[in-house]
């Protein structure tokens, strides 16, 4: 089963930059797509941004455009989430997961066989 591990979280200053990763356990069907989503502490899981992995089409959720950019490495099995201009507001646990890809875009939801991972902790704070 597909299966996704994240890393790279950790504690930044606010205005700072962090880039997650997203290994996957094998390699992803072409028509297929990968979305990164985040949970705060008593908030709902929230999707942030995906790629579709055959048109590498990517979307970001309003509060992250402009400051966050997906990028992929296909031979690592690898997606990035690159972050910069960190807000205390970003604050969360941040996961990765196979989520719909339809027309060639994505879409935050989750497909029905995935499972989450253990999320990787981004805290932005002075």
């Amino acid at each position: 089963q597909l299966q996704f591990v994240e890393s790279g979280g950790g504690l930044v200053q606010p205005g700072g930059s962090l880039r997650l990763s997203c290994v996957a356990s094998e390699f992803t069907p072409g028509d297929s797509a990968i979305g990164w989503f985040r949970q705060a502490p008593g908030k709902d899981r929230e999707g942030v941004s995906c790629i579709n992995n055959r048109t590498s089409f990517a979307n970001y959720a309003n509060p992250v455009k402009g400051r966050f950019t997906l990028s992929r490495d296909d031979a690592k099995r690898t997606v990035y989430l690159q972050m910069t201009y960190l807000k205390p507001e970003d604050t969360a646990v941040y996961y990765c997961v196979a989520v719909v890809a339809r027309d060639g875009f994505c879409l935050y939801r989750k497909i029905p066989t995935a499972k989450w991972g253990q999320g990787t902790q981004v805290t932005v704070s002075s």
